[in-house]
C-alpha cells in the first residue's frame, strides 16, 4: 500500500563547498535548499535565520553541540553585515569559537576557502534574494 510523504528536516549528511547562493537559497553537493542553511562539521541543515532575525533559531544550539569540531563560525547576515548581540559573542567566545558576521556573500567565499584548507570552520548562513 502507498504510504503518505514523508516531511524530514532538511540535513545533508557531510561537509560540502557552496556552489551557488541566491534567489532564496544555496547550492551544495549536486542538491539546492530553500532558506538558509547552518553548515557545521555533522553536515548542513535548514536554519530559520533571516535577514530581520539572522541570530534567532534553537538550530544555533547545534553549534554549541559540535563546539570541538569549530574554532571558526562565520555569520552570512544577509546582503548587509550586522553585528552579532554581545550575549551571543561572549556565549561562542566561553565556547572557544570566533564568531565573524559578513555579508551572505563573502560568508559563503570565505567559508568555501576555509573548509578547502581543512580549517574548523562552520557557517550560518542567511538566504538572499
Amino acid at each position: 500500500m502507498a504510504q503518505g510523504i514523508e516531511i524530514r528536516e532538511a540535513h545533508f549528511p557531510g561537509r560540502a563547498p557552496i556552489d551557488a547562493y541566491g534567489n532564496g537559497g544555496f547550492r551544495f553537493a549536486q542538491m539546492s535548499h530553500r532558506g538558509s542553511i547552518l553548515c557545521l562539521p555533522s553536515g548542513i541543515y535548514g536554519w530559520d535565520g533571516t535577514e530581520q532575525a539572522p541570530f534567532s533559531g534553537e538550530r544555533l544550539l547545534k553549534v554549541f553541540e559540535e563546539a570541538e569540531g569549530v574554532r571558526f563560525l562565520l555569520f552570512g547576515t544577509g546582503q548587509d553585515i550586522r553585528r552579532v548581540p554581545h550575549a551571543l559573542a561572549d556565549r561562542f567566545r566561553q565556547a572557544g569559537i570566533s564568531v565573524d558576521p559578513m555579508s551572505t556573500g563573502a560568508a559563503v567565499r570565505t567559508f568555501n576557502v576555509m573548509l578547502s584548507e581543512g580549517r574548523p570552520v562552520a557557517a550560518a548562513l542567511v538566504a538572499v534574494d
